[in-house]
């Protein structure tokens, strides 16, 4: 019987545990889950795509069949190379749907053998997003309890580093 390959692709930047909860989720599904950080130059992070990987390899290392790996250009064909069968995406609101699902329009035509698998993550996610991580943490809110809390050092790090200001200031 042949095993079932999926890819998650997205930024990460940073990972939430809405997305820890869909890789979860994924996992529980797929034989294999790669998770594909995109390498996208013209997106401006706070993270690198290497710091990316490696908080989300400390964060999924529970996982035996989860990796992580970036990518750049067309997520179909990472997907191809990765011999992927399918692609999971998350989807918090309707306006997600909307994107996505022109997306896995496109995605359907560029490779017809590759199926997109949307995955709501769990309701007290449903509104967590790495920009509004980003935002609250920026203006002093916590976030504890909304991301990982080696990402929550992460961005106390980064903040300090950056700035050299308080915690809160990205």
């Amino acid at each position: 019987m042949q095993k079932v390959k999926a890819i998650y692709p997205g930024s990460f930047d940073p990972t939430t545990n809405g997305h820890l909860d869909v890789i979860a989720r994924a996992a529980r599904i797929f034989d294999h889950l790669v998770v594909a950080v995109l390498n996208n130059s013209e997106k401006s992070a706070l993270f690198s795509v290497p710091e990316r990987v490696a908080m989300l390899s400390e964060s999924t290392q529970q996982f035996d069949n989860v990796s992580v790996a970036t990518f750049n250009g067309l997520m179909v064909d990472f997907a191809r190379q990765q011999q992927a069968h399918a692609v999971v995406r998350g989807i918090r609101a309707i306006s997600d749907y909307e994107y996505e699902f022109q997306m896995a329009l496109m995605n359907r035509r560029l490779a017809p053998e590759l199926e997109t698998v949307f995955m709501m993550p769990a309701e007290k996610y449903s509104y967590v997003s790495s920009r509004l991580i980003k935002e609250v943490f920026r203006l002093g809110g916590s976030i504890d309890g909304l991301v990982p809390p080696n990402i929550v050092e992460r961005l106390r790090e980064r903040a300090k580093r950056n700035l050299g200001q308080s915690d809160g200031d990205i």
